[in-house]
């Protein structure tokens, strides 16, 4: 076999290894982005533990037939960059972050879909997770939640106790 053959057997397989070791890929299609953009794409990626790379999209597409995943053909068209995340959600506000940030970046990066948790999700499904706050917020607002009414008890203890003195 040629050594290209051979060279594309092991990126399909590193991206393989990408899919497999993500819960969640977005997809997205970039277009006119300059190195300085790129480069502050992919520090902000590298900051969230996830990785903004560049395939070419036949290759991906093998990975995701070999792996048996389906529903991306009509995603995998035109210049797409893939962003892998080690959980569902950093990514996509991430990359809405970054947008929203620099107003030069709407038209040049949007996100077309993703595989999350091991299903498809569209643009628009990308969008709500990019709302969903962080694990570490909604840990500390599930808290703040609990400790509320033993507050407010001791709160309303410690005043009747003030009322009767």
């Amino acid at each position: 076999m040629s050594e290209n053959f051979e060279a594309k057997k092991a990126v399909v397989e590193e991206i393989k290894d990408k899919i497999n070791q993500s819960k969640s890929v977005i997809l997205a299609n970039y277009n006119r982005l300059t190195v300085k953009e790129v480069t502050d794409l992919r520090n902000r990626f590298r900051a969230i533990s996830s990785e903004y790379k560049v395939y070419k999209n036949t290759l991906v597409r093998k990975a995701f037939e070999e792996l048996g995943i389906t529903g991306f053909d009509g995603d995998l068209k035109d210049a797409t960059a893939f962003i892998f995340c080690p959980d569902e959600t950093s990514a996509c506000s991430a990359l809405a972050k970054a947008v929203k940030d620099d107003p030069a970046l709407t038209d040049k990066i949007v996100p077309k879909s993703g595989y999350v948790s091991g299903a498809y999700v569209d643009a628009e499904g990308i969008k709500k997770l990019a709302a969903i706050p962080s694990r570490e917020v909604l840990i500390a607002k599930m808290l703040g939640c609990l400790q509320s009414p033993i507050a407010n008890f001791a709160y309303v203890l410690s005043a009747i106790a003030k009322n009767k003195e």
